[in-house]
Order: structure tokens, then sequence, then C-alpha cells
């Protein structure tokens, strides 16, 4: 999937639903008129079978996957033997060490000409000294003059030999040895500037000599080496094939790429790190799908917030740390999975466009595309699903500019579903009980009366148009024990009533709630009902619209001390 795909995946995701809803719907029609009568009773919630993870169980695969698998496996084992998935130097720090050492050779030189300039005016001073002297020894005696003018010569020529040797030239050595007559020092200095050469030539050669073959390195909490047997070996790397089709150099160089991005990127100590705390309402993990995924939800609206949106968008650096934001949740999210053949390997997104500031944007727009490029770079088949819910106009508007750009398998993992539509597309994939209350499920924060999935099933029944239909709950046990219920009917745009009718047929009837219209827009209802005689709670629902409504309840009873 390459990045424009992505990019626009979200607004083709609209044109697959826009054709597809009116097929299930007229399919869903002719299924209604052959099971009316049995649609009606209360029935258990059934797993949506409409999608499945590709199994990574070697067994499953096609015989050209298996091919890629073990050719990828063999690429990558020679690849770490030879320590060949890293760069080696980038070009920008051998720059550096290049005019490092200029710099240094420089100074060098600067010090050698220095002390050159120093001896020559030393030198000079002493021949004029000793002309002076010689001048007025002229006066005493000839031959006595002829050996002093000799000897300042010799001397001379002794000192400019001397200064001469300090300068690196081999030239300069050798008519230094026949000046002085003493040739034996060129040797000598020969060995010297060896000496200095040696160490810088064991040190350029020592990374070659001692380097070792790290045999550890791994993504996600998986080691990569074949060599180690890990059972999620196979699941991480075909994860990279199926996002190259297969390809096995292109998947090969992906991996690289995505192992050299998280080393200078210090991926992998990026959850220590505390980044955009404000931005905690605008992402957050949330229970399970019916599968066992983890599930992500994007909230867009709280940009709307003019404050967080320039706190988060303001300027380049606020949008390279929302970036960094964004690649930690999805760090948090893989350590929710199970990377592992049969275990669930992806996660299932869900994004809520509701009052999103949409594409006008500009940093929105800009910052969103660079997070979708990271991630389809970097988190290959992760994501399962890709939900998109309360989609605004402008999202199909786009639509059908941008459909010819996706390939088939991409479309096939975006879902989209208008307000009116929220809870009945989030029921195909996740379990009522695993729904947050805002999206039309029984899930609530910090509950303390339904713990867990298992602490009360979720029914289901089908209530036709124009008809009415009771819930009966028995309360039996008497002692000590108080009856809670939620209650929820997708769309609503019914009348509803609770009451509790005892077993005493000589006991009044209790108005527990009465009577009262309930809107479209009407969340689940829960509610309590403590009794000192034994009976049933009876939940009345009168669909007075010409469509049929899908109710869904749990109940419990819960013992007081």
């Amino acid at each position: 999937m390459t990045v424009e795909e992505t990019q626009v995946a979200v607004a083709v995701a609209a044109e697959v639903v826009a054709v597809e809803e009116p097929v299930k719907e007229c399919e869903k029609a002719v299924v209604e008129g052959l099971v009316e009568e049995s649609e009606s009773k209360p029935t258990t919630v059934e797993k949506s079978t409409s999608y499945k993870e590709e199994s990574n169980y070697l067994s499953d695969l096609k015989e050209f996957e298996k091919k890629a698998l073990v050719e990828l496996k063999s690429k990558l084992e020679e690849a770490i033997l030879g320590n060949n998935i890293f760069k080696k130097d980038e070009p920008k720090k051998v720059e550096e060490k290049e005019k490092a050492v200029a710099e240094v050779e420089e100074k060098k030189e600067e010090k050698t000409e220095a002390a050159v300039k120093k001896t020559e005016e030393t030198e000079a001073a002493v021949k004029k000294t000793e002309e002076t002297e010689a001048a007025v020894k002229t006066e005493e005696t000839e031959p006595v003059v002829k050996s002093e003018e000799t000897e300042p010569a010799v001397k001379a020529e002794e000192t400019e030999a001397v200064v001469k040797t300090e300068e690196p030239e081999a030239v300069v050595k050798t008519e230094c040895a026949e000046k002085t007559g003493e040739g034996e020092k060129a040797p000598e200095l020969a060995e010297k500037k060896e000496e200095v050469a040696v160490p810088v030539c064991k040190e350029e050669a020592k990374p070659e000599s001692s380097e070792v073959v790290d045999t550890d390195i791994s993504i996600w909490g998986v080691p990569l080496f074949p060599g180690k047997g890990s059972e999620g070996t196979d699941v991480v790397l075909l994860k990279f094939l199926r996002a190259r089709e297969f390809k096995v150099n292109e998947a090969f160089e992906m991996l690289k790429k995505t192992l050299q991005w998280r080393k200078e990127s210090k991926i992998d100590s990026i959850l220590d790190e505390e980044i955009c705390s404000d931005l905690s309402s605008a992402a957050y993990l949330n229970g399970v799908d019916r599968e066992g995924h983890p599930v992500c939800y994007n909230i867009f609206g709280v940009f709307d917030n003019e404050e967080l949106y320039q706190k988060t968008f303001g300027n380049e650096e606020k949008r390279g740390q929302f970036l960094r934001w964004r690649v930690q949740l999805m760090e948090k999210s893989i350590q929710k999975l199970e990377l592992r053949p049969g275990g669930a390997t992806s996660l299932l997104q869900i994004n809520d466009l509701k009052n999103s500031p949409g594409p006008i944007k500009k940093e929105l727009r800009v910052a969103t595309k660079q997070a979708v490029g990271l991630l389809q770079d970097n988190y290959p088949e992760l994501v399962a699903k890709n939900i998109f819910i309360n989609v605004p106009f402008w999202y199909y508007a786009l639509n059908a500019l941008l459909s010819p750009f996706l390939t088939q398998r991409t479309k096939s993992k975006f879902v989209v579903a208008r307000p009116a539509k929220v809870t009945e597309t989030l029921l195909k994939y996740i379990p009522a009980e695993e729904i947050p209350v805002q999206y039309g499920g029984f899930k609530r924060e910090n509950d303390t009366e339904f713990f867990s999935s298992e602490d009360g099933s979720v029914s289901e029944l089908t209530l036709k148009a124009g008809s009415t239909q009771t819930i009966e709950i028995d309360l039996a046990e008497v002692d000590n024990s108080t009856l809670v219920w939620d209650v929820s009917v997708l769309g609503w745009e019914v009348n509803y009533k609770e009451e509790f009718v005892p077993s005493d047929e000589g006991s009044y009837t209790i108005i527990v709630q009465k009577k009262k219209k309930i809107g479209a827009n009407e969340g689940p209802i829960r509610n309590t009902f403590r009794s000192n005689e034994p009976g049933k709670v009876v939940l009345t629902i009168e669909n007075t619209s010409s469509k049929k409504k899908r109710v869904l309840y749990r109940h419990k009873s819960n013992k007081c001390f």
C-alpha cells in the first residue's frame, strides 16, 4: 500500500459502504420475511463473521507465500550475520570526521611555520653578532680572522639544518643531512614519523578486527534472527511480506528501513517518555473486539477546541511532538497484541469524526498526512479494520475523486458509518458489553455493577414495526438482593416503561419508570430495583414507527451485605 493510497483511504471507504448498504438492506428484507416469528424471541448476540485476520500458521499459507517467507528469512539471516542490517556510516558523520582531521593538520602546520619563522629571526641575529665580532678580530691577525669567519658560517648552516628538519618533506631531510654531514639523522626522523603513523592505521582498522555480530536484533519484542526459533518471527515477517504483496526484495528493504528508523528515532525507549499529556482524550485503548483485537479510539472532535489545536499543531516543533505521541500510542497498542500464530496480531481502529475540524485546517491535514506516512511505512498490517463513525458530509464529497487510487485490499479494511448507524456498525465487530455507552453499548468507566463480559450476558430481540414487546426479569430471591439491568434500543424512537409485578395476585404493581417517549439520540438505560417480595420486573417497549428495532439487554442480581 503506497503513501498516496493510505492518505486517501478514509475518503474512499465511504464509496464501499455506499454501494454495499443498499444490497445488504435488500438481503435483510428477504431474510426477515422468513424468520419473523423467531426474531421476536430473545437470543444471545452472536459473533460477527464479517472479517477474520489472515492466518499466520505455516500450514495455511499458499506455496508462493511459503517460498517468499523462506527466502526472506534467508536474506535476513545473511544480513544479520554480515552486520548489514544497519547503515555503517552516515555521509554527514564522515564529512565531520574529515573536517576535524583537516583542522588538526592545519593547526600543526601553523605551529611549524611559527617555529621556523622564530628560528630564522634568531639565526639572523646570531649571524649579525658573529659578523661584528669577526670584524673586530680581523685587526689582530688574518689567519685567526679566517678561522673565526668559518666557524659562524658552520654554526649558521647547522642552525638552518635543524630548522629544516622540522619540515615533513623528504627533500628537506636529505638537504639537512648533506649540509650538516650527519646523514644518520634522516633515518631517525623517518622512524619517528612511522611511529606516529602506525597507531592511526591500527585505530582505523580496529572496527573491522573487533566487529561483533549482533543476533539479538528485534522488533516489537520479537527476535528477528531466524536461528532464535521464536514463533513470533514468522508472524512479523509475514506482515512485511503482505504489505509488499510477497515481493521479497521490497519487503526486506522495508524491514531494513523500519529498523534503521527505530534506531535513529530511539523508538525502543519511547514508552518511557512523557509526551503530549493533554492528548489523552484524543486517542486511547478501550476493550477488545469479537476476535480479541485491542480496540483503539481516535477522537478527532477534540481538535475543534482552538486552544488545544494551537497547542498541538501551532508550529513545526509541536507537530513533531504530536507525531511522536502518535507513534508512542501505536507502541502501547502493540504491547496488547499476541504476536504468535493464532493470536490477535492486529488492532481495530475506531475513528470518530464527530465535530472534526475537517480538511479546512491545514496544520491538522499536514500532521495527519505525516502520521499516516509514518505508521504505514513502519507498522505494516497491524490494523485489522479501520472503522470511521459519525462521518460528516464533506467526507463523502471527497470520495468520488479519491477512490480510483486505492487497491481492493486497502478498501476491504475500511468501514464507514453515518451518525444514525454508529451502534449498528460497531456491533458487527465489537460485543455490546465492550462498546462504550456514548456509542450505544453497555461499557461504563469504573463500572461497579457489571465487572466483566461474563458478568451478565447480553441478549437481543427484534421489535417489529407497530408492535409491543415485553422483557420479564424474575426476582425470586428477595433477601438482600438488588436487581440491576441495562437496556438499549438501536435508534430508539419508542415508548418505554418499567414496572414490578409481585407474584402474589393480591399485591399491587409498582411503577419503577413511568411510560415515556425516548428519542433517537438516547443512550442505554440502566436501572435497579429491590423488593421485599418475590415477583418480576417487566420492561415494556412499544414501537410506534414503521421500522423494526433491535433491542439489547442484560441483567444480574447483586447481593447486598
